[in-house]
């Protein structure tokens, strides 16, 4: 029978963590402005009143208009022709929720493992009633 191996990675560097964290970084913001350029002629409507629907995609298109803005085209992100209060409210709801998805993922990690032989359990005791 053949030994089993585990492959051990090698711990990254700290200058290789956060050039693959701007990296990942970056792609993701290149995907986004063509996405959003993409996005922007079928997300807001010519010569139409729009409400909370309308305000939720637009404040979450909003964040993501950055990286076109950067690159210097001129892209809408808000809609003056709307109804008021609802598409205000959507709008918000929008921009919390992109917000949420695109800078909560610079910050997150996984979570360490225990390995299984290290791991302590509580001690079983029997109940006498």
């Amino acid at each position: 029978m053949l030994p089993i191996v585990k492959l051990i990675r090698a711990p990254m560097s700290r200058r290789q963590f956060w050039l693959t964290k701007i990296a990942v970084f970056l792609a993701v913001s290149v995907f986004i402005g063509w996405f959003y350029a993409w996005a922007d002629g079928r997300f807001f409507p010519e010569n139409t009143r729009v409400g909370f629907k309308h305000g939720v995609v637009h404040g979450a298109l909003m964040p993501m208009a950055l990286p076109s803005l950067l690159m210097g085209k001129d892209v809408k992100i808000y809609d003056e022709n709307n109804d008021g209060r609802n598409y205000k409210l959507g709008y918000i709801v929008g921009i919390n929720i992109c917000g949420l998805l695109f800078f909560g993922s610079i910050f997150w990690k996984r979570p360490k493992k225990v390995p299984a032989e290290t791991a302590v359990l509580p001690p079983v005791t029997k109940s006498t009633s």
